[in-house]
């Protein structure tokens, strides 16, 4: 029999002659390849770039702000030279990237965790740097640290987002997986194959599954994946077929009791042993982990949605903004006589939209569209077979567009005006894409949270396929995006807009 299990490979689990079905999924004589080790090599890549990127910063801040040898205290007494305080500087921010397990193989490579741990212990560093020069009376210069400090985080998040982007490409073919062997009932565990297997990119191929005792010999497969064993054989099975991980699927697969057992035997031999839970759609920092009498009890924090969190992210959406548009205004004025010159109408689109707690309001798009291309809907729809707009619904081949606007929609480059929507403080730089009223009337209970927030420029929704998604897919996005905000999932999202406006994907 051949399987083959999806971004892991191909394995042959050889048939016994004579025996039974159960008998030959519970004992199969030859393994499957151990999946590759991965993560050593790749930690020690982004050692060398992190080690790099501080040297440099620490570098740079020596030479430029200093021409002296040395530095002193306000008594006068000599202190140690800036060299020194340079090195042990170096050591200090590599060691703290070391201590907030900042390359650990279960945050690189996907989500905002990565660089939110690199900014978080480099400015608890130099914050302990400024109380211990303040204690000790040590007149370190404030420009040196100035330019050590965003110089150093500047290139260590970029070179973070350079190693995942080439760790991307890799699991896109297939490479750099680290292969889990899933334990529990069959429906759990199919729900959990199909969760892992929704993001290539997050690295995680299901190299087979192990079910109850009695559901051994149900079935061979289990959406294609092998069965393997029953749950009493997981650890001997995970060792066997090289998993890196064992994840229990469903918290009443398997008793406390026989994952404490599970978790023993898998001691010393370099298998994570992961459990999870039927809460989706909840990001770490609303989940706060209570032990109570050795048994851990887990809180999740209600979505908020007002406090200090976003009056940051309001002076960060008007601050990016503002400087985007600086930088941008000679593409616009570019863009809007392109639009001017070559089709009869106003530069600008607006339409009224739907924001924050429903409130509407006028937003901007360069003109894309013939004029009167409202009147034409109904043409457009029948040429396209659809009875009606919906949710989301965007034609693919719209005759009513412009060859400039066609360029201006591969490209996202007509949404650019909404940048002075955003100054204006109706929209945010990321955020659900505002919608007008014929689609909000649509919403069920799910997606009428997406108007809990300013609606964005751009959004994890259009990062992850924009109008090649479903419906359902991009209402849960939305939504996941307006309960978990965080100000380094924006810089991702803003990062990962550039890569898909670049490479145009899911643009009509």
């Amino acid at each position: 029999m051949t399987v083959r299990t999806p971004r892991v490979g191909e394995f042959r689990l050889p048939a016994q002659r004579g025996a039974p079905d159960s008998e030959r999924l519970r004992s199969p004589s030859v393994a499957p390849p151990a999946a590759p080790r991965w993560s050593g090599g790749y930690a020690r890549r982004l050692l060398m770039t992190d080690a790099l990127a501080v040297l440099a910063a620490v570098a740079v801040a020596y030479v430029v702000r200093f021409e002296a040898t040395g530095i002193t205290t306000v008594s006068g007494e000599f202190s140690p030279s800036y060299l020194t305080v340079s090195l042990v500087l170096l050591g200090a921010w590599l060691g703290v990237l070391v201590s907030g397990r900042t390359r650990d193989r279960r945050v690189v490579g996907t989500g905002p965790d990565e660089y939110s741990r690199v900014f978080g212990v480099t400015w608890r560093l130099f914050a302990a740097v400024a109380v211990v020069a303040y204690l000790l009376r040590m007149e370190v210069g404030r420009g040196y640290l100035a330019i050590a400090a965003p110089l150093g985080l500047a290139l260590l998040l970029g070179s973070r987002f350079a190693w995942r982007q080439w760790l991307h490409r890799r699991r896109d073919a297939g490479e750099y997986q680290a292969g889990v062997l899933i334990i529990g009932h069959r429906p759990t565990v199919a729900h959990l194959i199909e969760t892992l297997h929704r993001n290539p990119r997050a690295g995680y191929g299901v190299v087979g599954v192990c079910v109850a005792s009695g559901e051994v010999g149900y079935s061979e497969t289990v959406l294609g994946v092998p069965v393997l064993g029953s749950m009493e054989q997981a650890a001997e099975i995970a060792e066997r077929v090289g998993a890196d991980a064992v994840a229990v699927s469903g918290a009443d697969a398997i008793t406390s009791e026989t994952v404490r057992q599970l978790g023993w035997d898998l001691e010393g031999k370099g298998i994570d042993l992961a459990l999870t839970l039927a809460l989706t759609d909840v990001a770490g920092p609303r989940v706060i982990m209570h032990p109570v009498s050795g048994l851990p009890l887990m809180y999740v924090d209600e979505p908020r949605f007002t406090g200090p969190r976003y009056a940051v992210k309001t002076a960060f959406d008007w601050l990016g903004a503002l400087a985007l548009t600086v930088v941008l205004l000679p593409l616009l004025a570019v863009l809007a006589f392109l639009v001017k010159t070559t089709s009869s109408g106003p530069v600008l689109f607006t339409q009224e939209r739907v924001g924050r707690d429903g409130r509407t309001f006028r937003m901007f798009k360069f003109r894309s569209m013939e004029m009167g291309a409202q009147e034409r809907l109904a043409e457009v729809l029948a040429l396209e077979g659809v009875e009606s707009v919906g949710m989301f619904y965007k034609p693919k081949n719209d005759p009513r567009v412009t060859p400039v606007g066609r360029v201006l929609r591969r490209y996202s480059l007509d949404e650019l005006p909404q940048l002075f929507n955003v100054l204006r403080g109706e929209m945010s730089l990321v955020g659900p894409r505002p919608q007008i009223d014929s689609e909000v009337a649509l919403y069920d209970r799910r997606a009428t949270r997406r108007l809990l927030v300013k609606p964005g420029l751009t959004g994890l929704w259009q990062v992850s396929g924009r109008s090649d998604l479903s419906v359902e897919d991009g209402v849960r996005m939305d939504v996941y995006y307006v309960e978990n905000w965080s100000l380094f999932g924006d810089i991702l999202i803003l990062a990962r807009t550039a890569k898909a406006v670049l490479f145009s994907g899911g643009a009509y």
